[in-house]
């Protein structure tokens, strides 16, 4: 028989929200496959726990060699614990590969439900939480960081970021750049550590407020794009989500239909748009 992959949230901050079942996976896996052995030792000290199987690591710089052992240890009929430095493997941390690996295997995968920085942080943001999306980190390249900002640009759904406490001002800035400087937000800091701070705000002001410095593990959440009415769609707001499509990869034609759609209106009000934005200002909607 197949042995088990256990994928175990542990503590985003405060070592006492560890969920009961994870001492005893701790305790009984016959591996522990840990981001940060030292950060592991951490964690089992604070609960009394001594693993009984064999630690190895398991982080992004050897996740694609270790996969395979891990998988044959698994088809063995091994108990294997994935453990992350904090909240869930495989959402922005190591175990997508694993996970992937071993169901391709007909390996069971199961969880240790544990504590989340993107649920608590929209829990805490204000904002709407009954429908968001998480989207993890953004490119570190100001080009690509505002590529990746525009194709959400219309995104009715609240949306959840993880952040560097050194770009977060960037960030915020580059939010405030695409979103609109009004658009409300939260900044999330330390999440459930000594120093939690949640700064809430308009993205313009949030920008700011980050310039002087902020410290600590970010979760930023962002409202959605509020929805607009008929009359809002006017030429330049038709020609403005072409570019954003264009920008994220698409071709100009699909896009005109695609915003077409959208708005509900003809495609060829939205190809008359482009053509007359172009002539405008001597561009296609994708050149610069």
């Amino acid at each position: 028989m197949t042995g088990t992959l256990v994928l175990a949230g542990t503590p985003i901050g405060d070592l006492s929200d560890a969920p009961p079942r994870l001492a005893e996976e701790l305790a009984g896996a016959d591996v522990v496959a840990a981001e940060d052995t030292r950060r592991l030792r951490r964690l089992t000290q604070a609960l009394g726990v001594t693993p009984k199987g064999r630690v190895v690591s398991y982080f992004e710089g050897n996740e694609s060699a270790r996969t395979p052992e891990l998988v044959e240890e698994l088809v063995g009929g091994a108990r294997v614990l994935l453990v992350t430095d904090a909240g869930m493997p495989s959402v922005s941390d190591p175990g997508y590969r694993l996970v992937a690996a071993a169901v391709e295997r007909d390996v069971k995968v199961t969880a240790v439900p544990g504590p989340s920085a993107v649920l608590t942080a929209l829990a805490l943001s204000g904002l709407p939480v009954d429908r968001f999306c998480f989207e993890g980190f953004l490119p570190r390249k100001a080009g690509e960081r505002l590529g990746r900002l525009r194709e959400v640009a219309d995104e009715r759904r609240t949306l959840v970021y993880f952040e560097a406490p050194h770009r977060l001002d960037d960030t915020l800035a580059a939010m405030a750049e695409v979103f609109g400087g009004e658009r409300r937000a939260a900044v999330c800091r330390e999440l459930t550590k000594t120093y939690e701070e949640i700064k809430r705000g308009p993205l313009a002001e949030l920008a700011v407020w980050a310039a002087d410095g902020v410290r600590g593990e970010i979760t930023v959440v962002v409202e959605g794009a509020p929805e607009k009415g008929p009359e809002e769609t006017d030429d330049a707001e038709l020609v403005r989500r072409v570019r954003v499509r264009e920008e994220a990869g698409e071709r100009r034609k699909e896009a005109i239909a695609a915003v077409a759609a959208e708005a509900g209106l003809p495609k060829r009000q939205v190809f008359d748009a482009v053509v007359a934005a172009k002539n405008a200002d001597g561009r296609g909607p994708g050149e610069r």
